[in-house]
């Protein structure tokens, strides 16, 4: 009779283990559900900080429990409001809202992004495990890059310190990257480094050119072919020191190595538009006339050349 209880108790325990271990939420339906809620409310709604904690618990180096992790943090540091700012731009954006004061000017209202420095410290912590998980995955690497620029606005210091430090590992250490949804060849690492460069183009201030030039230099000394960053630094002469003679100085040498680099050209024909410098403007839009791939703009190059 004892036996017979005891092969009872085995054979329920034979039945409930595997109920038990199946009623364990998967990783894949923590990502579902994390999906389903962040669709519905959003990427800071109500439950999503619950479910992503029942999720790290279960599943504490699940890369997709520490991208959602961060996105949730990032997202919850970071709170927007309207202010007024001078000029026409900020960080690189237009104004969001432009009212008229009482004599009738102009007021710009810009949104301007405030952070929260605890939680924002989360979210860094969280894409900084899944970049030690993940060592190859640009993208996750750009993810916190791209969070310290919004979070560092018009003084780009971390941003600038860790896209060197990124540059400095990918010419030691000549890493497979890999980036779902681009060709991951040579030319993938360049052409996503240049992006982050107009990035810090676009902010237009003193702090982000002086980083965009040192990000241009910095990737010349390990991509020497890749002209487009001593274009970059042309436009740094130009645009910002507004220095036409060293700007076109650099643009001479990448036409010297590359005399059908449209961006280049384009770029002599600004300058030579901008300084009213008529013998450099015709010596310029031919060559313009010649690369350029749009119809239009070659139409209009060449009414410009003849009224010249």
């Amino acid at each position: 009779m004892i036996m017979k209880r005891l092969l009872l108790i085995v054979a329920a325990l034979a039945i409930v283990i595997p109920l038990s271990s199946q009623t364990k939420t998967s990783p894949e339906e923590y990502a579902e559900r994390y999906s389903l809620l962040v669709t519905k409310l959003g990427p800071t709604g109500v439950g999503i900080e619950t479910l992503i904690q029942k999720w790290e618990k279960d599943y504490p180096d699940d890369t997709e429990m520490l991208l959602a992790k961060f996105s949730y943090y990032f997202s919850k540091s970071k709170t927007e409001k309207l202010e007024i700012r001078e000029g026409s731009r900020y960080l690189g954006n237009a104004p969001t809202l432009t009212l008229k004061d009482s004599l009738d000017r102009d007021v710009n209202y810009f949104t301007v992004s405030n952070f929260e420095d605890e939680l924002f410290g989360k979210a860094t912590q969280a894409i900084d495990k899944a970049i030690e998980l993940n060592q190859n995955r640009l993208d996750f690497r750009l993810y916190k890059l791209s969070a310290l620029l919004d979070y560092e606005a018009d003084s780009p210091d971390m941003a600038l310190a860790g896209l060197k430090g990124l540059i400095d590992y990918d010419g030691h250490n000549h890493p497979a990257w890999e980036y779902p949804g681009f060709v991951t060849d040579e030319t993938l690492f360049p052409a996503v480094m240049q992006d982050c460069c107009f990035a810090f183009y676009k902010i237009g201030t003193p702090s982000s050119y002086e980083a965009f030039k040192e990000l241009s230099e910095k990737m010349l000394s390990y991509y020497p072919d890749a002209l487009e960053y001593m274009t970059n630094i042309g436009s740094y002469y130009l645009v910002y020191k507004k220095d036409s003679k060293n700007a076109l100085k650099v643009y001479n040498k990448v036409l010297k190595k590359r005399p059908d680099d449209y961006a280049t050209i384009k770029n002599c024909v600004l300058l030579a538009r901008k300084d009213k410098n008529v013998k450099l403007e015709k010596k310029y839009l031919p060559m313009l006339i010649r690369v350029t791939p749009d119809e239009t703009e070659k139409a209009a190059a060449q009414t410009r050349l003849s009224a010249l």
